[in-house]
């Protein structure tokens, strides 16, 4: 705690060098795009095994403090994306570290330029919307119906902390070692080198995730009733948030499920690269406690497990019939509230 204290006293006392203010946004904006995964994955499993759950919390983010969110999360993913590259490119190429400075400008640059007509497009979706008169979520509604991850998320790292408690207690430290330390080199050489390798595959993946949920069809396009699914030649004929998932994960190219199949990579890699970040953000600033340093990996590999088996559960499932009808009445009350 004591580090993390430092680092932000430190960083709001720094000036003038990008460097430093290219790490902040990096790790905020990770943090940011790794929260609303958690989210997402969970939300969108609901569209499988709770449609009536799914489409409150499309509710949910179709209401005014979450579309102020999705502003915020596009800019994150697409900061976090180019930035990544940044680091990737430098990282391999020590003969163009001297130019650091100005590829960080470049990357505030290119994110600008990515953003503009980005947001103009997803603020004509807004717009629409709400000339409809829908029904609008209160913030106070929102931020409730987010609490149960809150809970979920306290209950992990408070177990977290609690296993490694007991593994410093009843499993005796070994006396380090050159074969341990050799073997978390060794691992750690593994991991930089993943970071590195996913976040190339990941871009083209989210910003193709991006350009289809975000641009050419909001997320208030998800509950209009006799629109294309994106990406498909099907219509949402219920106009229900299930349907369009549905349709999705269904539509055949060669007989192969081919969103379906995207949406599998997208959530292995996306979700391994981005635990395995926040381990790195979690660690350094309990490196003075063993006990949480620990606990925070254990969080991290409890948190990337449980969203792939969720998510994975999810693609590998079926949306029934009967669930569009659930997700039609769930979406009718909805309304009427």
């Amino acid at each position: 705690m004591a580090s993390l204290i430092l680092t932000l006293r430190e960083t709001l006392r720094y000036r003038g060098a990008i460097g430093q203010w290219s790490w902040v946004l990096h790790r905020l904006t990770g943090l940011g795009v790794v929260f609303f995964l958690i989210l997402h994955v969970v939300d969108t499993s609901w569209s499988v095994f709770y449609p009536e759950l799914y489409e409150k919390a499309i509710a949910v983010y179709q209401s005014p403090l979450f579309t102020l969110g999705e502003f915020g999360l596009v800019f994150a993913v697409v900061y976090h994306a180019l930035n990544g590259l940044r680091i990737v490119v430098m990282d391999y190429n020590p003969k163009l570290w001297k130019y650091q400075e100005r590829a960080a400008y470049i990357v505030l640059g290119a994110t600008a330029v990515i953003l503009v007509p980005t947001f103009l497009s997803m603020g004509y979706h807004v717009v629409v919307h709400y000339q409809t008169d829908p029904y609008v979520l209160s913030p106070i509604e929102a931020i409730v119906e987010q609490l149960p991850f809150v809970v979920g998320m306290v209950i992990a790292v408070i177990a977290s902390v609690v296993l490694s408690g007991l593994y410093g207690v009843v499993i005796k430290p070994q006396t380090p070692g050159g074969d341990a330390k050799a073997q978390g080199s060794n691992l750690e050489r593994f991991w930089w080198s993943f970071m590195r390798v996913s976040g190339l595959l990941i871009v083209p993946l989210v910003f193709g995730h991006l350009a289809m949920i975000h641009i050419l069809q909001g997320v208030f396009d998800l509950t209009v009733a006799g629109k294309t699914v994106v990406g498909t030649d099907l219509i949402n004929v219920s106009g229900t948030a299930t349907e369009f998932v549905m349709h999705r994960w269904s539509f055949l190219v060669g007989g192969v499920t081919v969103w379906k199949l995207y949406d599998i990579a997208l959530l292995s890699l996306a979700t391994i690269h981005g635990f395995n970040g926040l381990r790195y953000v979690l660690t350094d600033y309990t490196q003075d406690s063993p006990i949480l340093r620990r606990a925070m990996g254990y969080v991290c590999v409890m948190g990337a497990v449980t969203l792939l088996v969720v998510g994975g559960a999810a693609l590998l499932g079926t949306i029934e019939p009967s669930a569009i009808e659930m997700a039609k009445s769930a979406a009718e009350a909805i309304r009427r509230r």
